[in-house]
């Protein structure tokens, strides 16, 4: 064989196992979860959003500062 049949071989090899690869390479998007028609695969209820009021609390500010501090 030729070297340049040989070189022609390779490249199509490499390049069929490339698009394998590509073509298996599936990652699922972000979707919405829902259970329409499925009782099978219920989805859990939905509470409606309601906005926390957040309050700082000194035990966690200390915690932050003690951190912070030991960090230098």
């Amino acid at each position: 064989m030729s070297l340049g049949l040989v070189r022609g071989l390779f490249f199509v090899a490499a390049l069929s196992v490339s698009a394998l690869a590509a073509a298996s390479w599936y990652e699922p998007g972000p979707g919405v979860i829902s259970s329409n028609g499925r009782s099978y695969c219920l989805s859990p209820a939905l509470k409606p959003l309601t906005p926390a009021s957040v309050q700082a609390n000194q035990n966690l500010l200390l915690l932050v500062m003690g951190l912070s501090q030991g960090m230098r």
